[in-house]
């Protein structure tokens, strides 16, 4: 069964229906899966270099109150499937494009959900800057993939318009929020969905299959 996630790094929400989707597939060992990440830029208009955190959520959400009101609710979420966000650690808000380049790089050495994994975990635990090209270098490393071919790869221009047309794609079909998930070229689900909804759609494929063939 082939799964198409629509995500972006720094996306709690994302995260969270990560481990949401991966419940729903403990449930189902016998399932053949092939997950697939594809870029969606919350912020497509964050300079290059990043924005200082306390004055971009200020800015997003009308006063750092209200914002730490809201991601206390996210962190109640991601505690009731096993995350521990530190959300005070993370001081600079990031341009992700450099991050999505990476997980298309990663998909071709065969460790995509190592790097998103990875990714998610240093942003969100660690409070690491995603636009910061060491700490993408440190992430590949870690994962398993060829550090010299990361760091040329950074330090060039390759498959920026790529991943720029594959976000435009996303936004084409209609997605305007993440995370968005696409299983078998024919159903979607949006946002952090239950394990249950999960397995409801995984059913439904399945039960097409069977009448299909029968």
């Amino acid at each position: 069964m082939k799964i198409d996630i629509v995500s972006d790094t720094v996306c709690p929400w994302c995260l969270i229906g990560k481990r949401k989707l991966e419940a729903a597939l403990a449930e189902r060992p016998d399932l053949d899966v092939e997950i697939t990440w594809h870029p969606f830029q919350l912020h497509p208009d964050m300079p290059k270099e990043g924005a200082d955190r306390t004055e971009f959520i200020t800015q997003k959400f009308g006063s750092i109150e209200r914002a730490k009101e809201l991601y206390e609710n996210v962190r109640q979420a991601g505690a009731a499937v096993g995350l521990d966000f530190q959300f005070g650690k993370v001081k600079r808000s990031p341009n992700t494009l450099n991050s999505h380049r990476l997980i298309r790089w990663a998909e071709t050495a065969g460790l995509q959900n190592e790097v998103v994994e990875i990714l998610f975990r240093k942003f969100f635990m660690e409070g690491a800057d995603l636009g910061d090209d060491q700490v993408l270098i440190d992430a590949a490393s870690e994962a398993g993939m060829d550090v010299e071919i990361v760091k040329n790869l950074l330090e060039s221009d390759a498959d920026v318009e790529l991943v720029s047309q594959e976000d435009a794609r996303a936004r084409e079909m209609g997605i305007s929020g993440v995370p968005f998930f696409i299983f078998d070229n024919k159903y979607a689900l949006s946002g952090a969905q239950d394990p249950a909804t999960f397995i409801q759609v995984i059913e439904q494929i399945e039960t097409e299959a069977n009448e299909a063939t029968s």
